[in-house]
């Protein structure tokens, strides 16, 4: 299972996880529906306490991860399959341009 806190603005958002079944679910932040309501990370996943899940990684993340010649890079330089959407987003989105950023959760049985 891997993980990541998710960002809008300074604001943890909250936790995209891509489960060892392969299936990805995000979780806004308790604290963060209640202090921000009207701040979705993306129209597509308004508010709530309800869990968003789905079999492929959501569409707004995707829409993170670079594309063309600085995918090349980012595959080579972290040794990371161009298939592996969520590795790319973990390590590629931490400082991405806009309101939203991704930062990897690191387990402590993972080193």
């Amino acid at each position: 299972m891997r993980q990541g806190k998710v960002f809008y603005k300074d604001h943890l958002a909250g936790i995209l996880t891509e489960t060892n079944d392969g299936e990805y679910v995000f979780q806004y932040d308790h604290q963060y529906v209640k202090d921000h309501p009207n701040d979705f990370i993306t129209f597509t996943m308004p508010v709530t306490n309800q869990a968003y899940s789905d079999k492929r990684l959501f569409p707004f993340f995707e829409g993170l991860i670079p594309e063309g010649w600085l995918l090349e890079i980012a595959s080579k330089n972290w040794r990371i399959n161009k298939n592996d959407r969520m590795g790319l987003l973990l390590a590629c989105c931490q400082n991405c341009i806009g309101a939203v950023s991704v930062e990897p959760i690191v387990n402590e049985d993972e080193g």
